[in-house]
């Protein structure tokens, strides 16, 4: 079997960043699919279930509501490593394209106050498994650390 295109991006190079993990084109559409890397793969502790579910629920519900992109949300989740998340979005994209808002999302998060959209028995599988205030401060170190002043380095994944 052929590696798929994810196990060839060199982790040991990639840092924290928005990348263009890959695009698939169904007749005229295009959906592009971005790895919104939050953790240095292994260099740096992965996130916690707890938070990454949390930041999932807030992530999705901020996609979906905003006024100029909800019509292009495919997905938003959780890798499966735990270094970050991906989001599909409708369009032949770049990630120059998104950086405001993926900000704006995360912004969102690190300011969010109250309950957990979603996180109930009736409306999530998993409900118990959420930590507002570690997906807060994970959100705004993502911010500080690499959203905030963004640059090529970041956007586009290492040789």
């Amino acid at each position: 079997m052929e590696k798929i295109a994810s196990f060839t991006v060199n982790h040991l190079k990639l840092e924290p960043g928005i990348y263009v993990s890959r695009k698939d084109h169904f007749g005229s559409v295009t959906l592009t699919t971005f790895d919104l890397r939050m953790t240095a793969p292994n260099r740096e502790p992965v996130m916690n279930t707890a938070e990454l579910h949390t930041i999932e629920h807030l992530g999705a519900t901020f996609l979906r509501n905003d006024p100029d992109w909800k019509e292009h949300v495919v997905y938003f989740g959780p890798m499966g490593c735990r270094t970050g998340c991906y989001m599909v979005l409708e369009g032949d994209l770049d990630s120059g394209d998104v950086v405001d808002l993926v900000t704006r999302m995360f912004e969102f998060i690190r300011d969010f106050e109250g309950a957990i959209p979603g996180a109930a028995a009736r409306d999530c599988g998993n409900y118990l498994d959420q930590n507002l205030g570690m997906a807060k401060w994970l959100a705004k170190r993502y911010l500080d650390n690499t959203l905030y002043g963004i640059t090529q380095q970041h956007l586009v994944y290492p040789e």
